[in-house]
């Protein structure tokens, strides 16, 4: 928990359609919004064939984010989470786009992949409903994918997110604004075969009621209302004269459809299109649209973690039960990780030493949950789940530092595999692995005897490890694990010195 409770928090969305940013005052565990701020960025449809996201659309984002930092760049990073979403996970020029990215606003931002996209979108839905529903079945509309969840009450149960969205789907049937009946059917055929696979979980008996959360939903719903088509938000009767109308017209400056905005009219008739697919694909007779969305799961997660009910701390310990990890062996690693970190200055701010203490206990915890699967080899094994599971509150980024602290953590030690992660954590994690590999060492023998007293000091790429006179050679197998452990770091640049 931070030392002090931050009195505004901020959440900033780089949907691939729309950039969102809600400021919110905190006041006694509760939040409050004070400020939005939305624009349509469009970056999905910044991407070429090869999914490289071009020069113009990064410049459109960047001065968008640059507005934004106005707003929010004199906040703490600790109360900021910004977070990309389906174009920053698939852009193969993503990385150079986010350092960018991260000087206009002022604050770091985090890839999150799109089963994390659902559950924060379900977790700000269900925040904003007073519903008593005992199950609620959920979905919303992106730039470049739409994501599905049943849920019961504030607990996602069953995540999906499906890789279609208002703007690919808009790009890639209806190109220049042209519309055809045929466009429209090839269209709804394939949003049908993106959600055939899942028809059986997310059928509408497996639910009490839908709700809708995006902009594409709550543009359909405005125009179905004002036409007559529905009076009582999406329904399947309205949506069938919406996809008539769409038919019927040869450009989607044709449509005329009432309360459009007509910055959502080039990607309406790809939102709609998906729409109607779930619609007829699930079974859904009526559906009612929240104000609740992704920005608003992203504060109330923050909050979370401001209040020490971080999601990811339960995700750990979610994994370490299901791979049958020793926790009193990993207890004890993350007490001398603990030790050793308060004698020395590793990092720069109280923010990153947190931030930085977290990954050490986590990969702590789970160095050893690749041994589930094949003891040879078993840190690989343990590093490849973390970094390609959809881990509940983590971003790609936060996978990427602690995947490779636990493939590090024995074995050759390779500077390499810390090229890739972002900053400051490539010239962090590092230092952060040797604290973790001298950890493990010292705890070979998996027993409760408490370690010596010991100092550590770390002057640039020079460690020293000083224990009591003689202890050492009273204990020669750590001894010559010390030895070894000096000539694995020797070839990556470092000294080790023990005494």
């Amino acid at each position: 928990m931070p030392q002090k409770i931050p009195e505004i928090v901020a959440a900033v969305d780089l949907g691939s359609n729309s950039f969102h940013m809600i400021v919110c005052s905190l006041k006694d565990g509760k939040m409050h919004i004070i400020d939005r701020i939305k624009e349509m960025v469009r970056l999905a449809s910044g991407l070429d064939k090869k999914n490289h996201l071009d020069l113009i659309t990064q410049k459109r984002a960047l001065e968008c984010l640059e507005r934004f930092g106005q707003r929010i760049g004199n906040l703490p990073s600790e109360s900021v989470r910004c977070v990309g979403t389906s174009t920053l996970r698939n852009a193969t020029n993503s990385r150079q786009f986010i350092l960018k990215a991260e000087r206009a606003l002022g604050h770091p931002i985090h890839v999150i992949s799109g089963v994390e996209e659902a559950r924060l979108i379900y977790q700000g839905v269900a925040y904003s409903l007073s519903s008593s529903a005992t199950k609620r079945f959920v979905m919303d509309i992106g730039g470049g994918s739409t994501e599905y969840i049943i849920g019961t009450d504030d607990k996602p149960r069953i995540k999906e997110s499906l890789n279609m969205g208002c703007v690919s789907v808009s790009n890639l049937f209806f190109p220049d604004g042209k519309l055809s009946a045929q466009a429209v059917d090839d269209a709804l055929l394939f949003a049908q075969q993106k959600l055939d696979p899942h028809q059986k979980n997310y059928n509408h008996k497996n639910w009490d009621e839908a709700i809708g959360a995006s902009g594409s939903l709550r543009a359909i719903q405005k125009v179905l209302e004002a036409t007559g088509w529905s009076n009582n938000g999406i329904t399947l009767e309205g949506l069938d004269k919406l996809m008539e109308r769409i038919k019927s017209v040869k450009h989607i400056n044709d449509l005329n459809l009432p309360e459009l905005d007509p910055e959502r009219l080039p990607v309406f008739p790809g939102g709609a299109v998906i729409v109607a697919a779930t619609f007829k694909a699930l079974g859904i007779e009526q559906m009612t649209v929240s104000d609740g969305a992704l920005r608003e799961g992203l504060v109330y997660d923050l909050l979370g973690r401001i209040y020490n009910r971080d999601i990811r701390s339960e995700t750990v310990q979610m994994l370490s039960d299901r791979y049958h990890t020793d926790q009193a062996h990993a207890d004890r690693i993350k007490k001398t990780l603990h030790t050793m970190l308060k004698q020395i200055e590793l990092f720069s701010d109280d923010d990153n030493k947190e931030n930085g203490i977290n990954f050490l206990d986590w990969a702590a915890d789970l160095h050893e949950m690749g041994r589930d699967i094949a003891h040879s080899q078993y840190h690989k094994h343990g590093a490849y789940i973390i970094a390609n599971a959809d881990l509940a509150g983590f971003s790609k980024q936060d996978q990427a530092i602690v995947s490779v602290l636990i493939k590090s953590h024995r074995r050759k030690f390779s500077m390499k595999r810390f090229e890739g992660l972002s900053e400051p954590w490539q010239q962090y994690a590092p230092f952060m692995t040797i604290l973790l590999r001298l950890a493990i060492l010292l705890h070979r023998n998996r027993n409760d005897i408490e370690l010596p007293e010991f100092s550590i000091t770390i002057v640039k790429s020079k460690l020293k490890l000083t224990f009591p006179e003689g202890w050492l050679d009273q204990s020669p197998l750590t001894r010559a694990d010390l030895n070894k452990e000096a000539d694995y770091l020797k070839a990556a640049g470092f000294k080790l010195s023990c005494f």
